[in-house]
């Protein structure tokens, strides 16, 4: 049973790291492209917080657009500089004025809490969405990195 234990644990840090070096190159290509306050596609970079806990940490993102009304919202997430986990949202999104609104839903596995919703808006510099499930709910507030 241990040796079995210890290979499911190889396995996750394998599928963690390779999710980390995968969005790692998605941000860095990110960060090179032209970065426009009128489009909320692109790099976000801030911090998460829970509501139920306190705990927080980084939160990086990158926007894709899908079509007009569609786009991925790839996130990855820091707990105590130690953990992270890496998950794509498919977002709806509507230009309202000078922002955008969005909703989405994506189901992150039973270890991570099952079937979470997001809700936000986003300008071309600001970003900030809530987060709900049936264990946890908070708000995620990110804007514009710095262009490398």
């Amino acid at each position: 049973m241990g040796r079995k234990l210890r290979l499911h644990g190889w396995m996750l840090i394998l599928l963690l790291a390779t999710g980390c070096s995968s969005f790692n190159k998605e941000w860095k290509t990110a960060l090179k492209q032209p970065m426009s306050v009128e489009e909320v596609a692109g790099p976000w970079d801030g911090r998460w917080v829970s509501d139920v806990n306190g705990h927080e940490g980084r939160l990086r993102c990158v926007m894709t657009k899908k079509n007009d009304r569609e786009y991925d919202a790839h996130f990855h997430a820091k707990y105590k500089k130690i953990f992270s986990f890496g998950y794509t949202v498919p977002m709806e999104v509507k230009r309202v004025g000078n922002s955008w609104q969005f909703q989405g839903e994506a189901d992150l596995g039973k270890l991570a809490g099952g079937l979470y919703t997001y809700k936000g808006a986003a300008t071309g510099t600001n970003f900030f969405s809530t987060y709900d499930n049936k264990y946890d709910h908070g708000k995620f507030e990110m804007s514009r990195p710095e262009p490398k």
